[in-house]
């Protein structure tokens, strides 16, 4: 179902390179723009019989939270106090690389709201061997803001431990036809169901962004059927526009 336009297939490409380097990976995006897809799409490419996924989604449950999270995923029973809790982690780590022979891709979703703390927490688990070799693959995933919080010299070591950093860009118009047209011959229609005029506008309001077209497709649909058209006009689609911009 899944539809690759040309900043998705680069996000997943660069992805997968991260996760056999078992690097540490940034990628940014707005809200929509298809982060968490991309990521999946990544992850489902990969063998499970050789990788093991953590995925964190839920920046406000501290540095703590971070290292209890990752113990909790391998199998372990995190220790009360943070001073033991640290090594069991990195123990955890190179268990699960060295004596089940598998990698560790660690995620962390909504990371432009991680605290100053949490990053610094989250250099120190990569601290690993003395930088010679990295036990997991680390991948933080945020809105663009993220990267602007890292250039900060605060974070000049964490920053220079990133090996990749993407951002995903919007569809260009022509992708936007593309999507819409994927989508719905999915559904079963492979004829013309939006105009031109009503693509052109959608695609604007939505900057090209997937969730947001996606949206505005819904119910740019929703408002032809309510006045029984048989294709989506940029009437249509303007009525579309005013109900999902209008609070």
């Amino acid at each position: 179902m899944l539809h690759r336009h040309t900043s998705h297939a680069e996000a997943v490409a660069r992805i997968s390179w991260c996760i056999s380097e078992r690097a540490l990976g940034v990628i940014t995006g707005e809200v929509g723009a298809g982060k968490t897809v991309a990521i999946r799409a990544a992850l489902a490419g990969l063998d499970p019989s050789r990788h093991t996924t953590i995925y964190l989604g839920n920046p406000a449950v501290g540095g703590r939270g971070i290292y209890a999270g990752i113990v909790t995923a391998l199998g372990g029973v995190p220790r009360f106090h943070k001073a033991s809790l640290i090594p069991q982690t990195a123990e955890l780590l190179a268990a699960e690389e060295h004596e089940r022979g598998r990698t560790v891709i660690l995620i962390l979703d909504e990371a432009h709201l991680l605290s100053t703390d949490q990053l610094e927490e989250l250099r120190l688990l990569t601290n690993a061997d003395m930088d010679s070799h990295s036990p997991f693959a680390c991948l933080l995933v945020g809105q663009p803001t993220l990267r602007r919080r890292i250039k900060l010299g605060t974070f000049a070591a964490l920053d220079q431990r990133i090996a990749l950093r993407y951002t995903l860009t919007q569809m260009s118009d022509t992708e936007t036809k593309s999507y819409l047209a994927h989508h719905l011959a999915l559904a079963g229609r492979s004829d013309t169901l939006f105009s031109d005029d009503a693509i052109a506008l959608i695609h604007q309001v939505g900057r090209g962004i997937p969730r947001a077209v996606n949206n505005l497709a819904v119910q740019a649909l929703v408002a032809a059927f309510a006045t029984g058209k048989a294709v989506v006009d940029e009437s249509s689609a303007r009525a579309a526009v005013t109900e999902v911009t209008t609070e």
